[in-house]
């Protein structure tokens, strides 16, 4: 009995051990990220066995600054004679100072913690983890594995508006995979990538499609040659298309030069949507801000331009076109043969008089004619009419309201090469960009020459716009400083009068009451002076 017992307890160890090996053989469950990110985070991390996890802390700020010591002592004073009248004072002996509370704008660490890798995040309520807002890496490297494991968390958080990855010595590779999944996450607006020089300069993979929803792209010293400035500037613009999600593109402290402003440039001629660009601290000469300027004041179209220009205007001005009815009769009919009563009806109006019938065809044509070709050459004239209609009713109705909302779809849809055109020797000449309101150009190497073509541009758009204010406001701000060209020039003076009355900011020196009060005295005491002389 005692033998077949242990026989029947050795199998089922050895059963049990069997079952724990087919266990530890199966493949775990993929993690569902449920858009709590430290734990989607730590988890996925786990799981992918990485020998180091980076903790996931809150971004520190700075303690808010205590209020004026004024305040303060009227607080005390006022404290201390309510004070007065209810306890008695002790005396100053029995009182201790008070021990001044540790700063909490530093903490103590042991040595080295603070350049450990940490992903420093956002919240909009501490205690919840799934409303973070940005994601913050600095200064540690993210490889593809660790990049996946973003990509898996970012697509599952709703609010997160903000990655910044500054100096994570990012690659080709890893760039292409942060840009193939950045169309998941609708919600993010800010992307920053600054200190992260990519030997393939793929950079405008981040903006290539519309279905990124990034509005504001900083790519600060990142190395940024004429070829990665080309990439970018086919990106914002062709003739075949143009991004409309981008707002403002930062490109300071890179590489770029001639060439590469050139292809900015040509990107910013059919590019209606991009209202900021700053390419300070690069390499810029004469040539390039020569093409900056010819793109802000007007430019002729090229040969592919007027060629897309006119496939628009056909579109546009027969839609729908409809194949006529197939005739009742067979198609094996000549079209030669026609029957008697046709050809005695064509004989009818042949005898008819000319004066009577053909006059007033004539005029209906020409009436048509007439119709047709303002059509094609106001239609940007009768879309600021429109829209200032909806800007009028809104706050009126509810419709109203949904006409200025609509407002900016139908604004997309107008194409540069669909506005009016001046025919110079040959040539079709279209105005330039007027949406763009912010240009940095500081730090690069323009001289009084480019500085010359550069005003002459602002000063035909700024005449430009106050003939037509529906069609965009034009260059608001601009810096031109730290470049090969003396301060006190003619024409950087002339530039700063021109520029500075457009600058949202500035604020004209209002003059001083005494002044103001002065100035009304004064003129009475003159008159007095002058009556005492004729008496």
């Amino acid at each position: 009995m005692g033998k077949k017992g242990d026989k029947n307890i050795k199998d089922k160890g050895q059963n049990s051990a069997h079952h724990i090996e087919e266990d530890g053989d199966r493949t775990p469950e993929p993690h569902v990220c449920t858009g709590h990110f430290q734990t989607d985070f730590t988890e996925l991390c786990r799981r992918n066995n990485m020998a180091v996890i980076p903790p996931v802390v809150p971004r520190a700020h700075r303690p808010p600054s205590p209020g004026p010591p004024e305040a303060q002592s009227k607080n005390e004073k006022g404290k201390g004679k309510e004070d007065k009248n209810k306890q008695p004072e002790p005396d100053p002996e029995s009182v201790l100072e008070p021990v001044e509370p540790t700063p909490k704008s530093y903490t103590t660490k042991s040595k080295f913690e603070y350049f450990k890798p940490t992903v420093q995040v956002e919240q909009d309520h501490p205690d919840k983890q799934d409303t973070v807002t940005e994601v913050i890496v600095k200064g540690w490297k993210i490889d593809e594995a660790m990049m996946t494991v973003f990509k898996q968390c970012f697509v599952s958080m709703e609010k997160l508006h903000t990655i910044n990855f500054w100096n994570c010595g990012l690659t080709g590779e890893t760039l292409s995979l942060l840009a193939s999944f950045l169309p998941q996450c609708l919600n993010t607006r800010n992307l920053i990538l600054d200190g992260n020089p990519v030997k393939e300069e793929n950079f405008h993979l981040l903006i290539n499609t519309e279905e990124i929803p990034v509005q504001n792209l900083s790519l600060r010293h990142c190395s940024i040659t004429d070829l990665g400035a080309e990439n970018l500037g086919k990106a914002l613009g062709t003739t075949q298309t143009a991004n409309t999600k981008l707002l403002t593109l930062n490109l300071n402290g890179n590489r770029i030069g001639d060439t590469g402003g050139q292809a900015l440039a040509k990107g910013l001629r059919m590019n209606r949507t991009l209202l900021s660009l700053s390419l300070a601290q690069n390499s810029i000469g004469d040539v390039g801000i020569r093409s900056l300027a010819d793109v802000l004041s007007k430019f002729p179209l090229t040969h592919e331009e007027v060629v897309q220009r006119r496939k628009l205007i056909s579109e546009q001005g027969a839609p729908d076109r409809k194949s006529p009815p197939p005739s009742r009769r067979g198609d094996n009919r000549p079209g030669s043969v026609r029957s008697s009563s046709h050809l005695g009806k064509d004989a009818k109006r042949d005898k008819t008089p000319k004066g009577k019938h053909t006059k007033g065809k004539e005029e209906k044509d020409d009436k048509k004619g007439k119709k047709e070709v303002p059509k094609k050459a106001t239609l940007v004239a009768e879309a600021t009419k429109t829209a200032t209609k909806a800007k009028d009713k809104k706050g009126k109705d509810k419709k109203g309201a949904q006409q200025v909302e609509a407002e900016p779809e139908n604004m997309e849809l107008m194409n540069p090469l669909m506005e009016p055109v001046e025919n110079i020797k040959n040539e079709l000449w279209i105005p330039g960009n007027r949406t763009l309101i912010n240009l940095n150009l500081r730090g690069n190497k323009m001289t009084e020459k480019g500085l010359a073509d550069l005003l002459m541009a602002l000063q035909y758009q700024t005449t430009l716009v106050a003939f037509n204010k529906g069609a965009g406001t034009g260059l608001m701000r601009i810096a031109v400083d730290r470049n090969e060209f003396p301060v006190d020039c003619a024409a950087c003076q002339k530039l700063v009068e021109l520029m500075i009355p457009k600058d949202p900011f500035y604020v004209a020196p209002s003059s001083s009451p005494e002044n103001e009060s002065q100035a009304d005295e004064d003129p009475p005491k003159k008159d007095a002076a002058a009556d005492k002389k004729k008496k």
